[in-house]
């Protein structure tokens, strides 16, 4: 019996976050990985390292069947084969999240990218007091 392929969606993307893109009216979470908000240290870089990334492509996002926080989670996919949540994290612009990715990304991670952004780091250690300070 063969697998079923995930639902799909292509086209051209808005980047909302470092870990968020749109497209079409679609919000899509990356899988696996998180990346700082916009008002923490390094999420404004985190945002326009993926623009950089996006601009002017075609993205394809496989669909999962989870929705986290009101967004359809998704591995999205550059035209060339490259799969956006590990180029943010090989950038140091996002982090593995384990209990999502099974760990997928985390051999990307640079050297102290932990410490670096340590408030998604809480976040996914569940010390959310920390993480909205």
């Amino acid at each position: 019996m063969e697998e079923p392929q995930p639902a799909t969606i292509t086209g051209k993307c808005y980047v909302v976050d470092g870990d968020t893109i749109r497209i079409g009216k679609v919000s899509l979470r990356l899988a696996g990985i998180d990346a700082p908000e916009l008002e923490h240290p390094w999420g404004q870089k985190a945002k326009w390292e993926l623009v950089k990334l996006c601009k002017g492509q075609t993205i394809t996002a496989e669909l999962e069947p989870s929705i986290s926080y009101d967004r359809v989670v998704a591995t999205c996919f550059l035209p060339d084969g490259r799969d956006l949540s590990a180029e943010m994290v090989k950038a140091g612009l996002a982090l593995d999240w384990p209990k999502f990715s099974g760990g997928k990304y985390a051999k990307l991670e640079p050297e102290g990218v932990r410490k670096k952004h340590w408030k998604a780091a809480a976040r996914q250690r569940g010390h959310m007091s920390v993480f909205h300070k």
